[in-house]
């Protein structure tokens, strides 16, 4: 299985990603999306407490996500819970949050492009041109 790991842009804040070649989904590293929508400095607690409240209740969500290692902020490499689109909508509906809608909005966008790009790769050279300078930027 090939891998194409990356960063994507929500509103200036990074969230890593996965294409999966094989299955030809993205998947999106679920503590970056609930630090985004919950603002918490402890998006991990947060997602552990919810994983254990989605259990109770009867879903088997957090059994489902993938696991790969994805790169830190540190530049380690840690084992990352992942979800597909799908999984993160189910995630997202748990999270009350104002920018849930704007973030559902941010996937689909997400997954347009990639539909896109797969008819036109040059597409992809274009859009890495204009996020360049942007994560550039969060760098400094």
């Amino acid at each position: 299985m090939e891998n194409s790991d990356s960063i994507k842009l929500f509103e200036s804040k990074k969230v890593r990603t996965h294409w999966d070649e094989v299955q030809e989904k993205w998947f999106f590293s679920v503590i970056d999306v609930i630090e985004i929508l919950t603002e918490s400095p402890r998006a991990r607690k947060y997602w552990n407490a919810l994983k254990t409240k989605l259990q109770t209740e009867g879903s088997e969500l957090s059994q489902k996500l993938g696991q790969p290692k994805m790169k830190s902020s540190d530049g380690k490499f840690y084992m990352t819970d992942i979800a597909d689109t799908q999984q993160l909508l189910r995630i997202i509906q748990s999270i009350p949050s104002p920018k849930a809608e704007p973030f559902k909005q941010w996937l689909a966008k997400v997954g347009y492009e990639r539909m896109k790009e797969i008819a036109d790769p040059e597409q992809s050279i274009e859009r890495a041109r204009e996020n360049f300078p942007k994560q550039m930027k969060q760098r400094v």
